[in-house]
């Protein structure tokens, strides 16, 4: 890998001509500092040698030749595409250490902070040379209702700032809540702090929205506010399959806020109103419809945004994008518009879910402009269209996930037709993302995306899927095809007076990951397979001996492999139950299992790692779970999407 400039010979003289003395800024300090000058000085001082280092002998690709080659230069305006066609592109962790991050903006006040939500019900800022407030921005942990149990819905789930942040100084959460054992939306506004600029006044809380959840899941969770100044907000359809309440569901009844996309006034209120209704919302004046809704239709939109807009014509600005996770078989991307009936649950995508109500003359839907069957993934994340500075190439791509499959994917409007065109996004192979600070791996589980001030375009994901568990990253995505040129996109964050400590970030990831591994962060542990046969120590290791694998390497939770004849292999989950779990944990050390995690929940082994052990029964006082009633060892009728995990703890 060449780490210093290629120059052409000729230009490579000029160069030490007039800026030889700029060689120690090219070369990294890695020694002596006084070795490192003299070592620099002497190279300056003699052309022979500065050209030795600097001069690259292919005369195709040494600056500045490699410019005006038209081959080299015809895909410049392009992502770069593997074979298949997927567009490659690096990540950046920003981040780490997070438990479920569900959200981050930013305050669009020139400070370039960002905020991230948890799960939980935290906040937290982090300014832009990556640091963290030690701090919450709000802490809304004794409010919330979510728990630590993989794939809750419920929780903080989002946060918006008001658009005018610096003088209105007020922010917006939507999260769960229990009242009265009644499981509720509530949209809340909070005040800044008087006293601290990163912090919110927690006694401030205006309730603004509750709505009554008859389930647990399809809790929606976005807050976005529009150009126009409006507050927009997202809601689910109210849980359960199929959304089965009522003749029609909640989705296609305007007399209910479930299943709905909301438009109101937060500014033009008094005392006696929580919020105002915008005269020009569509069903305002309709007998039986609620005034709030802008949208209707909708299952169980995640994640939402609002395109910035050409940066030089401004075309595509106010478009608003959603993901609309769907039933069994199909998940769309929308574009939202006023009025709209979004087709749930008369449609699923394009095709039919109920079918009396699709074949029904008045429903009058608007199609999705892309959807995709569940061999792609079973839970889209909405994501943004990228409208940054830095990578000129990703300009009106829109960019977005799956939770389930942990794949990224990318849509490209035809101007001329009006018709998405669709490519997958995986990570840069070879020596694609070798480079200082960048990476081509990362956690499977595509939480949210979101974009900082100025532009650059991220997703939050995370390696176990639990409120409780930190191990969520931010990651930026960087397109390495092409960047913009030195200088043209750098900013001065306006300084941001700090109270408390800074919590400095390092990254986990410290280098790229292998070629050879896939665009997740499910890493093959040392050992694994028939390699590693002793423990601490160098004991060899007693047949049925385990160990729990984990992307982030938590001691506490992992998949379940066991040790049998100088192997490693999986657990199916057929009839594994806590006992069985708790077996598992006492081998290491704890006092019991917390929680069995079935369907690969903690991650699925290789297609190398071989499935020892099936229908694994124990009455949870065994001392290894070949004391259990089992299948004979390497027979079972699993795939390694069964794999068994567990998350071990302690009794209280």
């Amino acid at each position: 890998m060449r780490v210093l400039p290629g120059l052409c010979g000729d230009y490579c003289s000029d160069y030490w001509r007039d800026c030889r003395y700029t060689l120690s800024l090219l070369l990294e300090d890695k020694g002596n500092l006084q070795q490192f000058a003299n070592l620099t000085a002497a190279i300056e001082e003699d052309r022979r040698r500065f050209c030795d280092f600097l001069e690259l002998k292919d005369k195709q690709y040494c600056y500045p030749n490699v410019l005006t080659d038209a081959e080299l230069n015809a895909n410049l305006g392009l992502v770069r595409e593997d074979s298949t066609g997927c567009l490659e592109v690096c990540l950046q962790e920003v981040a780490n250490g997070l438990r479920n991050p569900v959200a981050m903006i930013h305050a669009d006040d020139g400070s370039h902070r960002f905020f991230v939500a948890e799960q939980l019900g935290y906040v937290w800022v982090y300014l832009a040379n990556g640091s963290r407030i030690d701090h919450p921005f709000l802490n809304l942990t004794k409010a919330v209702l979510t728990s630590r149990w993989t794939g809750d819905e419920r929780g903080f789930l989002c946060i918006a700032l008001h658009p005018r942040f610096t003088t209105v100084r007020k922010a917006y959460v939507y999260y769960s809540v229990s009242v009265k054992k009644e499981e509720r939306i509530r949209i809340s506004e909070f005040t800044l702090s008087d006293h601290d600029d990163n912090q919110l006044d927690h006694s401030s809380e205006r309730m603004i929205l509750e709505v009554v959840e008859p389930a647990s899941n399809h809790n929606g969770g976005q807050l976005l506010f529009g150009h126009d100044g409006y507050l927009y907000i997202f809601i689910g359809d109210g849980g359960r399959a199929g959304d089965p309440f009522g003749k029609f569901g909640n989705s296609q009844n305007k007399s209910a806020l479930l299943g709905k996309v909301l438009r109101i006034d937060i500014d033009n209120i008094d005392e006696s109103t929580p919020y105002t209704i915008p005269s020009d919302n569509p069903f305002v004046g309709e007998q039986g419809a609620r005034p709030e809704i802008y949208a209707y239709g909708v299952r169980n939109m995640w994640r939402c945004s609002i395109d910035r807009g050409d940066p030089a014509t401004g075309a595509g600005r106010g478009r608003m994008f959603c993901g609309d996770v769907g039933q069994n078989k199909y998940e769309e991307i929308d574009l939202i518009v006023k009025g709209g009936n979004y087709g749930w649950r008369a449609k699923e995508g394009f095709s039919c879910y109920d079918r009396k109500l699709c074949q029904n003359s008045s429903l009058d839907d608007i199609l999705p402009i892309f959807d995709y069957p569940h061999k792609l993934g079973k839970s889209v994340t909405g994501g943004y269209v990228y409208r940054g500075c830095e990578m000129p190439n990703l300009n009106g791509l829109y960019i977005f996930g799956d939770f389930m499959s942990g794949r990224l994917m990318s849509l490209k409007e035809n101007e001329a037709t009006g018709e998405w065109q669709y490519n997958e996004i995986c990570m840069g192979r070879d020596q694609t993302c070798k480079f200082p600070k960048l990476i081509n791996s990362y956690y499977r589980y595509i939480i949210s995306f979101a974009e900082d001030e100025a532009g650059e375009l991220y997703f939050l994901s995370t390696g176990v899927p639990s409120a409780t568990a930190r191990s969520g990253v931010i990651y930026k995505i960087v397109d390495p095809s092409r960047r913009a040129p030195p200088g043209k996109c750098s900013i001065k964050p306006r300084p941001v007076k700090i109270k408390g400590k800074l919590i400095h970030f390092y990254p986990r990831e410290a280098k790229s990951q292998s070629a050879g591994e896939t665009n997740q962060v499910n890493k093959r542990p040392k050992g694994r397979g028939r390699g590693n046969k002793r423990g601490k120590g160098g004991r060899r290791l007693p047949s049925g001996s385990v160990r729990l694998v984990s992307a982030d390497g938590m001691p506490d939770r992992g998949r379940v492999e066991i040790f049998i004849r100088g192997e490693w292999g999986t657990v199916c989950d057929d009839l594994f139950t806590r006992k069985a779990g708790t077996v598992v944990c006492r081998q290491l050390g704890f006092t019991t299992a917390l929680t069995v995690m079935k369907r690969a929940a903690l991650g699925e082994a290789s297609s190398r790692v071989r499935i020892l052990l099936d229908d694994v029964q124990c009455e949870g006082e065994e001392r290894s779970l070949l004391e259990c009633k089992r299948s004979k060892v390497g027979k079972h009728n699993c795939s390694h999407e069964e794999d068994v995990g567990v998350i071990c703890g302690y009794q209280t």
